[in-house]
């Protein structure tokens, strides 16, 4: 509507603009054209009434030098005479000439002609006779001229030079009636000029106003969209044709991490191009390494040659240094320019990282949980009845040897089985409250035997550390497997570091870590000063089986199962390492709030326990149970046992109280499997003690892969001397009245 009433007011004062132009034109031309009539006439009327008045005054003249010759008849009066007559012939036709453009001027000089020719002939026909010497006749000739032709000729001079002077005078009034019509015009035009200027300010004003309603509720809008585009949590800036900067949101400049005064209106794209991608190192890690090399923007030449090609999007992604992944979109304007748009895709690479490695674990855990119960329960059948056969050779050393290479490999398949488990995060774990600035000194000792003379172990701890939560023992492999490649990376010798901090992990830090959460931890880390690793290497050192060892000189589990372990701990593995400069490996570990810490590991007796309390065993595999009940024989145990949960429950029935341990796997055929096979024995029997054993638990009696509270386990495969101590430490607990004979304690 308002824009309807300015464009009619900008018709009008347009039209009227022409309107005035046109009248102002032909008033001008009309005035101009009335001023070169006017002089022209002005100058014509001039010119006859001067022609006139020397007609007039040659005629006087003649006659006056005629009248002078009669008398005294000298020659110098007659040359005055002649040349006083030869003057009017040519005025004569110089009058005739001037009065062409005037018909009543022409009548009138016609009618005056004969006149005056008459009194021209009488002149000369006087000074002819005198000059011939007849003066008398001369004066009879001029006394004789025709009555009043000399008044009549100068009468009729006189009278043309009067009306001449009238003719211009009613001209002069006819011009300036023309004049005070043309100013009445103008004051007409103007006048209209006034009132079409009052109807288009009128229309203006209220086109202004419209305007001005218009332009509020604009600013409105574009407050709204102001703060929908900052809101977004995408960053979006906006470049004209000369790649200069127009417009910008909030989000843009924290994701580009961009100073204020580069936030300019028209500060260049080649500026923001440069300035992109700086950034510090991050405390933990990016998930994953850089997608694509190169700057995070791309250069102003790059972006000034596409404007060739068709006007498609552009879309690419970058890391940038802290971690954070972004998809950067660049789409053509109409006008040349540019619109370019950051998506934060952090979280979404994240999550993709998150179900790879999910699907990976999945994966592992799949092909790790299908083979190892069998497998498991397979060593143990191997490694029981090797013990039991070494018992029975006697002191053959060749078959002693034999034996040992037996165990060793089948020790060896057995700890491959937990690597693979504590890869894909389901190993059994006993997480419980470590002091690591207690425990770890007496690693110490164990690390130097280990890693050699050539190697210098270093320990730094903080004061007031925190305890960490975690199982102990598999932080104990953690760190040896640690150290041990440390050994490997210094064939030559080195030094070895173990330092222990407490660690504070914000929001910020855990950004680009989708399974740390943010929170207290207690940082164990082994830096070594080897040989280190390059990134390609560093961006694989935590997959399965990968490994830059020669063949046969390591398996590729040991970083994989320190990740497995720490991340199914609830911490995070962290590792930094260039080459020629050695390697840091930083273990966090959440923090025990309000645990105690476990107590301290008790020497290993050298003797296995013996004792002769009723265990009842329950294994469904028979070579598994076989040789579970013939060492639990040898160690002086009554020992009854089962194939699976319903038989169970009948040895149960028949003997009652006379059991005092119930030593069952977990995984058992039928449908009472071991958990629900331990719930009813324990209703029918209270106090009865439960050792479960399993090669692989499956979530039987763990969640998130720790065990539930009060369960005790022991892995398959076990040996003997294992078999004994957690048997006789299950009776042992709880002070419970229990028939031991324990051998004198040495200590390793």
């Amino acid at each position: 509507m308002s824009r309807r009433r300015v464009n009619r007011a900008d018709a009008a004062i347009l039209g009227l603009l022409v309107l005035v132009l046109l009248l102002a034109a032909a008033i001008t031309w009309d005035r101009s054209s009335q001023i070169r009539e006017v002089r022209a006439t002005l100058r014509q009327d001039a010119e006859i009434i001067g022609t006139l008045k020397d007609l007039d005054v040659a005629m006087l003249d003649a006659e006056a030098r005629q009248r002078d010759f009669l008398l005294t008849g000298r020659d110098a009066e007659l040359a005055s005479y002649l040349a006083a007559a030869r003057q009017v012939p040519p005025l004569l036709v110089r009058l005739q000439a001037e009065s062409a453009g005037d018909p009543a001027g022409l009548v009138r000089l016609q009618a005056l002609s004969p006149g005056l020719q008459r009194r021209l002939d009488e002149l000369r026909r006087s000074v002819r006779l005198r000059a011939a010497g007849q003066a008398p006749e001369a004066e009879a000739v001029a006394l004789g001229a025709a009555p009043g032709s000399q008044d009549d000729a100068e009468a009729g001079l006189r009278a043309l030079i009067v009306e001449a002077g009238g003719l211009r005078a009613a001209r002069t009034a006819a011009t300036d009636r023309r004049a005070a019509r043309s100013r009445v015009l103008m004051f007409a035009v103007l006048a209209l000029v006034l009132l079409a200027l009052l109807w288009a300010a009128r229309m203006l004003n209220r086109a202004w106003r419209d305007a001005s309603r218009i332009e509020a509720g604009q600013r409105t809008v574009a407050t709204q969209l102001r703060t929908s585009l900052d809101s977004l949590s995408q960053g979006v800036a906006v470049f004209d044709a000369d790649h200069a900067l127009s417009s910008w949101n909030a989000c843009f400049q924290a994701l580009l991490d961009l100073p204020k005064e580069l936030l300019v209106v028209g500060m260049p794209y080649a500026a923001f191009a440069e300035h992109a991608g700086s950034g510090g190192p991050p405390l933990l890690e990016p998930p994953l390494p850089a997608r694509r090399p190169g700057p995070l923007l791309e250069p102003d030449e790059q972006v000034r040659r596409d404007r060739q090609r068709p006007r498609e999007p552009v879309i690419y992604e970058r890391v940038r240094p802290g971690g954070k992944q972004l998809e950067l979109r660049r789409s053509p304007t109409p006008d040349g320019g540019f619109v370019l748009t950051i998506s934060d895709m952090t979280k979404r690479a994240q999550a993709e990282a998150v179900l790879r490695e999910s699907q990976k674990m999945q994966a592992i855990g799949q092909l790790t949980g299908g083979i190892a119960h069998d497998f498991n329960n397979l060593l143990t059948v191997i490694l029981g009845n090797l013990e039991l056969a070494r018992g029975r050779l006697g002191a053959d050393p060749a078959m002693q040897a034999r034996i040992e290479r037996a165990s060793w490999a089948a020790q060896r398949g057995a700890v491959l089985t937990s690597q693979l488990l504590a890869v894909a995060r389901k190993q059994p774990l006993a997480p419980a409250s470590i002091d690591l600035a207690a425990s770890m000194p007496e690693l110490i000792p164990l690390l130097r035997r280990t890693l050699g003379e050539d190697i210098e172990i270093g320990y730094l701890a903080d004061d007031g550390l925190w305890p960490a939560m975690a199982d102990p023992a598999q932080l104990e492999n953690a760190v040896l497997n640690l150290a041990l490649n440390a050994r490997d990376a210094m064939p030559g010798g080195g030094r070895l570091t173990i330092e222990m901090r407490n660690q504070v992990l914000d929001e910020r830090d855990v950004a680009a870590h989708h399974e740390v959460a943010a929170g207290d931890y207690a940082m164990l880390a082994v830096t070594d000063t080897g040989e280190g690793m390059g990134a390609d290497v560093l961006a694989r050192v935590f997959e399965p089986f990968f490994t830059t060892k020669p063949d046969g000189k390591g398996t590729g589990l040991g970083l994989p199962m320190v990740f497995g372990f720490v991340k199914q701990s609830g911490g995070h593995v962290m590792i930094q390492s260039e080459p020629g400069r050695g390697t840091t490996v930083r273990l966090y570990l959440p923090r025990a709030e309000g645990a105690e810490p476990a107590p301290r590991r008790q020497a290993i007796a050298a003797e296995p326990p013996r004792g002769n309390a009723t265990i009842l065993v329950v294994e469904d595999e028979p070579a598994v149970r076989e040789v579970a009940v013939e060492i639990l024989q040898g160690l002086g145990y009554r020992v009854l046992e089962a194939g699976d949960g319903e038989a169970a429950l009948g040895v149960i029935a028949a003997h009652g109280r006379e059991i005092d341990l119930l030593l069952t796997d977990v995984v058992l055929p039928g449908r009472l499997r071991g958990r629900e096979l331990t719930r009813r024995a324990v209703l029918a029997c209270p106090g009865l003690k439960v050792l479960y054993m399993s090669g692989y638990t499956e979530n039987a009696i763990m969640q998130d892969g720790r065990l539930d509270e009060g369960v005790q386990l022991i892995g398959k495969p076990f040996q003997p001397e294992e078999l004994a101590r957690r048997v006789a430490q299950r009776l042992l607990e709880d002070s419970a009245p229990v028939r031991l004979t324990i051998a004198p304690s040495i200590c390793l």
